[in-house]
């Protein structure tokens, strides 16, 4: 920017800054990120697309691997470039060469044959990299490059690497060059799927429009479902759209814009869908998904209305960055003020206290895996290989990337790790509890400020985080989660911690939260789990035999079910029209539903499940506020019947509010809007009475019978049931954790891991 920002230019002038300046400025010193440990100098855009370019090799079918015949056969790599000199050789044709690897041990090369298929231009590309990395016989983008960089410091070390980067440079803008790379808007191919896809989309509106005109669902749900229908159409479309530019249509060059995005370069699939697929959900200014997508892309070009839509989030995008800026720049000041003085003061504090770590998923997905989050650290513990009794890691020791990995291989889980959060160094911390030092790949030396690079590190992708929404415009992110799990093994289904009730069509259906179902092997071993949220439909018995791929469990995901335990007749208690409930009429379909209102009298709306004969009360339900009701008074229903159902949360945008104040408030520990209550004991959950106009949940221990009282406000929607079993720490009630409950229920070490998977959490969305 050219807003008149000054700087100070300091220059070293004794011998002793000069030294300093050398040790901290010069390149070969800052190669990899104090943060993540990841090169730093990892080239980017006209240098990626031009060693993109250069590796690029065409997917071939079977038939065509067949149909190619004998290829030409190279001695070695001078005589590849002598032909590419001589015009008879192409970069992208496959040749063979004769295995520069064969026989000795690299990083990437293939010992084993003694001839590889590969293309010219990937011959070209390996020519600068040091001995002992080996040929690299992939496509090469951002990422594979940061790789390959990574393994030529560890093989070659920081001399040669340097050297190395700028043969990289040099090679990368001459490629680029020399491959005339350029978009046209031909290069934007529209797929061909796409007028199919937006019919099929258009009528599963309406389908879902009618059912709301019925009456079967509400305004809620019709407005998230028709969400979902276009996030779905808009993500089938972008598929359809970057397969089509990945195979080209037979064409012997790469696609340009798909070597742009594939190759990390510029641009993301994203862009691409909304430049030829179309551009999809937009955002109101509030942060609410306008349900009429636009259905137009780049290419075609947007309606009069459709470009009235995008101004605002386009205009968001700018506005966003400019006010975030100076948050991020303020909370980096703010962290630093606060780690500033924790240094490594010494070797070894002793202490036997550490912290347990295991593998973090979001959903199904493994977002950060056991063997990224012990590497580099001290374990608090001894491991054996459970079946040749060796010992991979002693307690105390430093555990290096192999071994890292061999923990992880041999199947373990958990392992606790020594961590600043438990050092006991009396002033700063020891070098054990710290562990290596990312960007040197050694231990943190003695004197190292390491509070202030921690809060540098979190500080320094804040502007990313408050960036993000720029790009994308205000098109609405957030793909539909396929409510439905197929099993990945066949086995023995096996239900943990899981209340179930049989329904009429034979399922069983969930009727508490915090259980998992897992699929084991006959000999007990767990293959895969699942946490199962209540109102799931599981279609096996506990214990039942589990086919491969078979639909083992379902639920609905835009609304969570109140369901009863057992079969009776429907009684309701204190739903008084006009007070605790409202009859509303559907505006649409004329039809009527019940609906729990907000209510000041001390009343508590609950379906009562009676005998049908002896009216002697079997089970009674509170009904949260806002719920619909199910089921009418004096119906007979069986077990397993939904009596009422809350609509989840509306989906807003993915949009950075998530990132950059949830940080802050994390690192402040604010207490949230409408914080959950959380569960003070182990044991069972009861239901008191009612004191001063909230609810009292009473928590009994098994063993010693020792009770706490938990008070509830009214009409919070409660996630535990009569008889539950909860775990201290455990959520009643929905809602967000406030940080000061966590630690008055559970103790410091709880908290420390509930903030710090948090803040990992944020950034490892972005």
């Amino acid at each position: 920017d050219f807003d008149g920002d000054q700087m100070a230019v300091h220059v070293p002038l004794s011998v002793e800054a000069q030294m300093e300046t050398r040790q901290l400025m010069l390149a070969t010193n800052n190669i990899f990120s104090p943060a993540s440990g990841r090169p730093v100098i990892t080239p980017s855009q006209d240098i990626i697309l031009g060693t993109y370019y250069l590796t690029w090799a065409k997917v071939r079918t079977p038939k065509e691997i067949e149909k190619q015949g004998h290829l030409p056969l190279f001695e070695n790599t001078t005589e590849v470039e002598f032909a590419i000199a001589n015009r008879k050789l192409d970069y992208h044709q496959y040749i063979r060469l004769r295995n520069p690897d064969h026989g000795k041990d690299s990083v990437f090369g293939d010992k084993e044959n003694s001839i590889i298929e590969t293309t010219p231009g990937r011959v070209r590309f390996n020519e600068i990299w040091p001995e002992g990395v080996g040929f690299f016989n992939n496509n090469v983008g951002k990422s594979q490059i940061g790789d390959i960089i990574w393994r030529c410091y560890q093989v070659a070390g920081g001399k040669a690497t340097v050297k190395t980067m700028d043969q990289l440079k040099e090679l990368g803008f001459k490629e680029a060059t020399r491959s005339g790379c350029s978009i046209g808007i031909v290069d934007m191919v529209i797929p061909e799927e796409k007028p199919a896809e937006l019919k099929t989309a258009y009528a599963d509106v309406e389908t879902v429009n009618k059912q709301y005109r019925n009456g079967v669902i509400t305004n809620g749900e019709r407005y998230q479902k028709v969400v979902d229908i276009w996030t779905r159409a808009g993500d089938n479309i972008a598929n359809a759209l970057y397969r089509k530019l990945e195979f080209n249509e037979g064409k012997e060059k790469a696609n340009p814009l798909f070597m742009m995005v594939d190759s990390g370069a510029r641009g993301n699939k994203n862009q691409i869908k909304q430049l030829s697929g179309m551009r999809g959900l937009m955002a109101k200014p509030s942060g609410e998904i306008i349900e009429r997508p636009i259905t137009s892309n780049f290419r075609e070009g947007l309606s009069v209305l459709e470009y009235f839509i995008s101004t605002h989030g386009a205009r968001k995008g700018l506005a966003d960055t400019a006010l975030k800026t100076a948050d991020s720049g303020y909370m980096t000041r703010k962290l630093v003020d606060v780690s500033q003085d924790v240094i490594i003061t010494e070797p070894d504090c002793g202490t036997e206290k550490g912290i347990t770590v295991h593998a973090i998923y979001s959903g199904d997905e493994e977002a950060a895996s056991l063997q990224s989050r012990i590497f580099g650290r001290t374990s608090c513990e001894t491991i054996k290989d459970p079946v040749s009794g060796d010992i991979i890691v002693k307690k105390g020791s430093l555990m290096d990337e192999a071994t890292s990995i061999a923990v992880e291989n041999v199947g373990h889980e958990r392992l606790k790790i020594r961590s600043p959060l438990t050092c006991e160094s009396e002033r700063g911390c020891c070098q054990s509890c710290y562990g290596l030092n990312l960007a040197t790949g050694e231990l943190g030396k003695i004197g190292e400020a390491v509070g202030i690079i921690a809060a540098q590190s979190i500080g320094e992708p804040g502007t990313q985080l408050t960036m993000r929404t720029f790009h994308s415009g205000g098109v609405a992110l957030g793909a539909t989660k396929q409510p439905e799990v197929k099993a990945k093994n066949k086995g023995v289904a096996y239900y943990k911690d899981l209340r179930t009730v049989e329904d009429v069509d034979g399922n069983f259906v969930v009727l508490n939260k915090n259980g998992s179902l897992s699929v084991r092997d006959k000999d007990g071993l767990e293959l895969e789990s699942y946490n199962v949220v209540i109102g799931s439909i599981i279609s096996v018995a506990d214990g039942g035999n589990v086919k491969k791929k078979q639909s083992i469990l379902t639920w609905d995901p835009h609304s969570v079910p109140i369901i009863t335990e057992s079969g009776g007749k429907v009684e309701f208690r204190d739903m008084i029209t006009g007070i605790t409930i409202q009859s509303e009429t559907d505006k649409a379909t004329g039809k009527k539903g019940l609906t729990v209102t907000e209510h000041k009298e001390d009343l508590h709306p609950q379906i009562v499940i009676v005998h049908a004969k002896s009216k002697e009360v079997l089970h009674s339900y509170s009904i949260p506020v806002g719920a619909h009701l199910s089921v009418k008074e004096g119906a007979k229903i069986a077990g397993g019947v939904q009596l009422a159902r809350t609509p989840r949360k509306i989906a807003k945008t993915g949009d950075i509010t998530g990132g950059l104040p949830r940080v802050a408030e994390l690192f402040e520990a604010r207490r949230p809007k409408d914080a959950c209550v959380i569960a003070k004991l182990d044991g069972e959950i009861s239901f008191g009475g009612t004191v001063r106009g909230k609810r009292k949940v009473i928590v009994t221990h098994a063993e010693s019978g020792e009770t706490a009282d938990h008070l509830v406000p009214m009409g919070k929607h409660m996630i535990v049931g009569e008889g539950d079993m909860v775990v201290r720490g455990d959520q009643i009630t929905e809602g967000p954790v406030a940080p000061e409950d966590l630690l008055e229920a559970c103790g410091p070490q709880a908290l420390q891991e509930h903030l710090n998977n948090e803040v990992q959490t944020v950034y490892r969305s972005q």
